[in-house]
């Protein structure tokens, strides 16, 4: 139990306009800000640290070492891969998520990749700004595509992927979708080779663990249809990157990623050079709306901690 109010490290810088909008969630609590760039701050903040608010940044041994009053560390979503879990056990220290705090936003952000991907946004975009975009393309029939008529694939069917479905649908898309847990018996679920043969758009929705890193290999993206589409707004572990590389250049139409498997990504990574590849950086979860849900979740959770109420959600 925490007898003063709960110090907090925040670890995200927001504009004074976000602060603004999020300060009144933080009653009661004292809170600091530092952006995840900032070793420095981040390694002086931490010994006087209570709750430990968690974006992206890995959260390592070194870390909670210098941090002795540490009782939480709260991610700010739901993957948790960025924590080195088994020290913070050692340590005593609960870990929490929130699973389902961002699902519209990411959804939303799948669904934009998607489209984006069809369409060749990216590519006509730059055309158009260089005075290149007329005479139209005549070409484009062939490389470009709407969702409706087209089959999508869910991998993993969590919050984020079920609320996928309900738009996907309304196009005119039919789904199908593949989870460890679901079965022959669920409608819609197929076995994950079946899905990756069968869809024309494919998904990811997994948390990177050991069972699912490099998921989609080279093998894996084989079985794909040929100029089928591949969107990543997990984690970018989920996907042998080499592989993809070389299936986008000989086999598939294109890949929609917000996520990569080394951040922030190398601007020399062969992945970048491609114009069949729309690229985010890691922002699908990040939205206003998103950060009220979070905060609220990480507020409730640290008051909890500091008052010896159970804390929700927590990791094992």
């Amino acid at each position: 139990m925490v007898t003063a109010a709960p110090r907090v490290l925040f670890h995200f810088a927001p504009t004074d306009v976000l602060r603004a909008r999020l300060e009144p969630r933080l009653d009661g609590l004292d809170v600091r800000w530092c952006a995840e760039h900032d070793e420095e701050r981040f390694a002086a903040l931490l010994p006087e640290t209570d709750a430990l608010w968690h974006v992206l940044r890995p959260i390592t041994a070194a870390d909670l070492a210098r941090a002795p009053r540490l009782g939480l560390i709260q991610k700010l979503g739901s993957g948790v891969n960025t924590i080195d879990l088994d020290r913070a056990r050692a340590a005593g220290i609960a870990v929490a998520n929130m699973p389902g705090a961002n699902a519209p936003a990411v959804a939303e952000a799948a669904l934009t990749l998607m489209l984006a991907a069809l369409r060749r946004v990216v590519p006509l975009d730059a055309a158009t700004r260089r005075g290149a975009g007329w005479p139209i393309d005549t070409t484009l029939p062939e490389r470009v595509g709407e969702i409706g008529g087209r089959t999508v694939g869910l991998v993993g069917h969590g919050a984020i992927a079920r609320r996928l479905e309900a738009p996907l649908v309304a196009l005119g898309a039919a789904v199908v979708w593949h989870s460890p847990s679901g079965s022959a018996a669920d409608p819609g679920w197929r076995p994950l080779d079946a899905l990756l043969a069968e869809s024309d758009i494919v998904s990811l929705h997994l948390p990177l663990t050991a069972s699912t890193e490099r998921l989609i290999d080279a093998r894996r993206l084989a079985l794909m249809r040929p100029g089928a589409v591949l969107v990543n707004t997990s984690r970018g572990g989920v996907v042998d990157e080499p592989a993809l590389v070389e299936a986008l250049r000989t086999r598939l139409g294109a890949a929609g990623l917000d996520v990569f498997a080394a951040e922030p990504i190398d601007p020399a990574n062969p992945l970048l050079g491609l114009d069949n590849v729309v690229a985010l950086p890691h922002v699908a979860w990040l939205t206003a709306e998103t950060m009220d849900r979070c905060v609220d979740i990480a507020a409730d959770n640290t008051r909890r901690l500091a008052s010896g109420e159970p804390l929700r959600n927590l990791v094992p």
